[in-house]
C-alpha cells in the first residue's frame, strides 16, 4: 500500500517517528492504525453494553459482594504464618 501525503504532514510523520522510537514512518502508521481499530472496537463493545438489559444493578450491596473476597483473600495474605 503506498499513501501519499502534503510535504507538512511528511514531515509530521517522520518527526513523530523519531521522537517517538518508531524505526521508519511505516511503523508509526502502523501503531496509529492498529490504536483505531482498538479504539473503534472499544467503542463497538461499550454502545453494545449500553444497549444490553441491565444484568445486576451496581449498588451498594453489589459492590461489597465484589469486595468481600478480596477482603478474604488479603487479609489471609496478611497474617504470618504460626511458627513451627
Amino acid at each position: 500500500m503506498t499513501i501519499s501525503l502534503p510535504d507538512t504532514l511528511k514531515a509530521f510523520v517522520e518527526d513523530q517517528a523519531g521522537a517517538r522510537g518508531y524505526g521508519n514512518s511505516s511503523e508509526y502508521a502502523r501503531e496509529l492504525i492498529c490504536r483505531e481499530r482498538d479504539r473503534q472496537s472499544l467503542r463497538s463493545m461499550i454502545l453494545e453494553g449500553a444497549a444490553s438489559p441491565l444484568a445486576v444493578t451496581a449498588d451498594a450491596d453489589f459492590f461489597d459482594g465484589v469486595r468481600k473476597p478480596i477482603r478474604r483473600a488479603a487479609g489471609k495474605r496478611a497474617r504470618p504464618e504460626a511458627p513451627t
